[in-house]
């Protein structure tokens, strides 16, 4: 595997005016690897053959203002969100009309997750609202849908890969954790258990309206949070006999590198795909230090990670470039969970556990390790933010702000 990842290089890239679609916010492979989506700046979407590099359609008006996300939800059909408050759904056979246009959020959405078990959509925005969408009930006219959660200073929403737990991190430091999650229930106040809350919020800041939070996906991020969510230390309750409430709510202050009482704004949230720890970028409210972070799921003692309730731990860390202040950096795991992708400066950084690329579970340390460089790539003229494994081939793309598509695979 070091082998493998360590031949990775620049093998083609797809530079395009600026004029048109503005920076590159967002990548997203189909499940497949035959297509490689774009989200970009300027109202557009675009669509590329990741093994030719050929463009194959740009859809120019795909929404009124920034593309944020995009996400399959088959080998086919895939979801877009905007600023415009909307997400619209497409079908790869019939790119010239969208299927349909999803209306709800009152503020920019920025994340898109699919349940794969119940088919349901599931949403994210700066309006602090994640929204549940029936897309067994969609129609031209949109899709059935309620409001799930809210919190204030909600970035990021991510789902475990079995849809067990539902993962929220906001601009103060937070992250939310939903366990043994249930999405045809919604949340209202007071109707959720708090479970293992180290640092946690009032109900008020949880689950009534409050701010949308600063821009995010490679968005200027200027913040203006009025300071952090107000805090109360909660004791620990002991472990829980017999079956775990549904949508049990645990609210972490993760621990990150650097001088901690700054605070810091976790601007992106990835899952590890065997569902074994959460990838997060924080960056210091000063905006002087950016940290790349991998915390593992755990219950009790460091083990080997099982799926139980579970509290998280820092592993493994590295401190990142810090440039391109004021915009967020999304990066990944590969498929196989054995390695990261990172924006870091003008290229991205292939980030292993240890020096010969194994898996996180046979190299937990005992305290938290820095992360292992394994190779940096260097291909754009301006700053990447946003970076993805194909989900089929020995293959990365990246996206920088001036609007350039880089693609790398190994070279022997």
């Amino acid at each position: 595997m070091t082998g493998l990842y360590g031949a990775i290089q620049p093998a083609d890239s797809v530079s395009l005016s600026t004029r048109t679609h503005g920076a590159v916010f967002n990548l997203e492979y189909s499940p497949d690897g035959s297509v490689l989506t774009v989200a970009c700046e300027q109202t557009e979407v675009l669509l590329f053959d990741p093994i030719s590099s050929k463009h194959i359609k740009t859809l120019s008006e795909a929404h009124e203002d920034c593309v944020n996300n995009i996400r399959f939800l088959d080998n086919r059909l895939f979801a877009t969100c905007s600023d415009d408050t909307t997400i619209a759904l497409w079908d790869l056979r019939k790119l010239n009309t969208k299927v349909c246009t999803l209306h709800g959020h009152t503020s920019w959405v920025k994340n898109i997750e699919y349940d794969t078990n119940t088919r349901l959509l599931v949403t994210s925005g700066f309006d602090g609202n994640v929204i549940i969408w029936d897309t067994n009930r969609c129609t031209e006219d949109g899709c059935p849908h309620k409001k799930f959660f809210h919190t204030r200073f909600l970035m990021r929403m991510r789902l475990t890969p079995d849809c067990s737990k539902m993962l929220i991190s906001t601009s103060s430091g937070y992250l939310l954790i939903l366990h043994d999650l249930d999405l045809n229930k919604s949340l209202e106040v007071g109707s959720y258990p708090i479970l293992r809350a180290r640092r946690t919020t009032s109900s008020s800041d949880i689950s009534s309206s409050g701010s949308s939070g600063p821009r995010a996906v490679g968005s200027p991020c200027h913040q203006n949070n009025s300071g952090p969510l107000s805090e109360k230390t909660l004791s620990r309750p002991s472990q829980r006999e017999g079956g775990s409430p549904r949508n049990s709510l645990e609210v972490l202050t993760p621990e990150v590198p650097g001088e901690r009482d700054r605070g810091n704004c976790i601007t992106s949230l990835q899952l590890h795909p065997k569902g074994w720890a959460t990838l997060l970028r924080c960056s210091s409210n000063t905006d002087d230090q950016e940290w790349t972070c991998v915390y593992e799921f755990q219950e009790g003692a460091p083990v080997r990670p099982v799926s139980p309730r579970c509290s998280l731990r820092l592993t493994h860390c590295i401190e990142e470039a810090n440039v391109g202040r004021g915009y967020i950096k999304e990066l990944c795991f590969s498929p196989d969970g054995r390695m990261i992708s990172s924006p870091h400066g003008f290229g991205i950084r292939l980030l292993g556990f240890d020096a010969h690329c194994s898996e996180l579970v046979d190299c937990l340390p005992r305290e938290a390790s820095p992360l292992r460089e394994i190779r940096s790539l260097y291909s754009h003229n301006d700053v990447v933010l946003t970076t993805k494994f194909s989900p089929t081939h020995c293959q990365i793309a990246s996206g920088c702000l001036s609007g350039r598509v880089s693609l790398y695979q190994p070279k022997f």
